[in-house]
């Protein structure tokens, strides 16, 4: 029974030695999957600052785009009104060739004439308000 005894004994003494071992192993494990506060916190705050870096960039290259957009039409509405302008001329230039200076019309544009540094400038006015 001695012997019994002193291998209980022994199991004992060898279970209690590697169960805090096992605790440590166990509370080591778990503190390597759950980050520390203050890193955790410094990790966050550089993945919020990444985050929002990438939307304001995205955020900017949309902006540039759009901008982009305005001006390209800007340019185009000013190609449009110069050729409707050169269209304007030349039907300014012709009407001016037709019309008789002694008729009713011929008077009235001459009155209209007057305002105007030219008489094209008067015609293509007159054109334009009775398209």
């Amino acid at each position: 029974m001695d012997s019994i005894d002193k291998l209980l004994a022994e199991l004992e003494t060898e279970y209690k030695g590697v169960q805090p071992q096992q605790q440590q192993s166990k509370s080591a494990t778990a503190k390597s999957f759950i980050p520390s506060s203050p890193k955790s916190a410094s990790f966050m705050d550089n993945l919020l600052a990444e985050v929002k870096a990438d939307f304001a960039q995205e955020d900017a290259a949309i902006e540039l785009k759009r901008q982009q957009e305005v001006e390209q039409e800007g340019i185009r509405q000013e190609k449009l009104k110069a050729k409707q302008l050169e269209a304007l001329k030349v039907q300014a230039k012709n009407w001016l060739a037709k019309v008789d200076p002694l008729s009713s019309e011929g008077l009235w544009f001459e009155r209209f004439a007057e305002s105007y540094s030219s008489k094209l400038e008067a015609a293509i006015e007159y054109l334009r308000n009775n398209e």
